[in-house]
């Protein structure tokens, strides 16, 4: 009888080991002063992917103009509905929130919170807002604690949020600040912001974050002053694959006019650029014929 009690603990243990098996798609930010035909690019590659779903991490629509906000939410909603059917969970930004009025608009066109969360499979994702804030208020983070706190054997744990105040924390040496203080106490895998148009992916105490880079958010003053692939100044989108509890990132830069079609794993990238080539990332692995 014991015997087959240990059978069926390993069985199921087995099957909760296998239960995540699945890729989902990050999109960056669109605007910030948004470049004609590059977010549709993104949207036309990121379908052709076919994933189970797909993040947003924020600033959709141009906002900051109460009066323009239904019609640039009726031009996010055009450049989505040839992909209607794709799952998306959005985030809000800075440019989707300003002040009442756009937060009521925020969760009308999206369908969600301002916060909220989801599970797919055993993985936990929490998206928080820094809309009107340079980083997560108080009660943001109580809210991200109790989703935490309420799902303690989800895995991989992954926190979604527009704006990385985390980069200058970590810059300036600082691993105490609450956010980081969550994400160890909890085993959070990776989290994922927007906000600067620019590639970053460090790791602190075996937690993953990310930059994701512009998927259509203007870089022009960065490419003006002469900022490159090499500083993270490139039009991509991430392809993320889960298995078990374990999380991969694909960073995929788009091509045609504007972009050379450069992809990587974002292990291969830390706080001081790509650990590669920059021309052709393929050629730090030297591939024979």
């Amino acid at each position: 009888m014991r015997s087959v009690l240990i059978f069926l603990g390993l069985l199921c243990c087995g099957l909760h080991a296998a239960e995540n098996d699945f890729h989902f798609s990050i999109v960056g930010d669109r605007t910030g002063a948004p470049e004609p035909q590059i977010y549709g690019r993104v949207l036309r590659e990121v379908a052709l992917f076919h994933p189970d779903f797909v993040l947003t991490v924020g600033d959709a629509i141009p906002g900051n103009h109460d009066e323009k906000l239904e019609r640039e939410w009726k031009e996010f909603h055009d450049l989505w509905a040839e992909y209607s059917s794709l799952k998306v969970y959005h985030s809000p930004g800075n440019h989707d929130i300003w002040n009442e009025l756009s937060r009521q608009a925020f969760i009308r066109h999206t369908g969600f919170d301002t916060h909220y969360s989801f599970k797919h499979g055993n993985a936990l994702f929490v998206i928080t807002d820094t809309g009107r804030h340079d980083e997560l208020p108080a009660s943001e983070l109580d809210y991200l604690e109790e989703q935490l706190k309420a799902n303690p054997d989800a895995a991989p744990k992954v926190l979604i949020f527009h704006k990385p105040f985390w980069i200058e924390r970590f810059a300036a040496g600082d691993t105490t600040f609450r956010l980081h203080a969550l994400a160890k106490k909890y085993g959070v895998a990776a989290v994922l912001s927007g906000h600067g148009h620019r590639f970053v992916h460090m790791v602190r105490d075996g937690v993953e974050y990310m930059e994701v880079g512009s998927s259509g958010g203007s870089m022009r003053g960065k490419l003006i002053r002469g900022d490159g692939f090499k500083d993270g100044c490139f039009y991509s989108h991430i392809w993320a694959k889960v298995k078990g509890p374990k999380i991969y990132f694909t960073v995929r830069e788009i091509d045609g006019l504007f972009g050379h079609g450069r992809m990587f794993d974002a292990s291969q990238w830390d706080e001081n650029g790509p650990k590669f080539p920059a021309d052709d990332p393929a050629l730090a692995k030297k591939p024979g014929t």
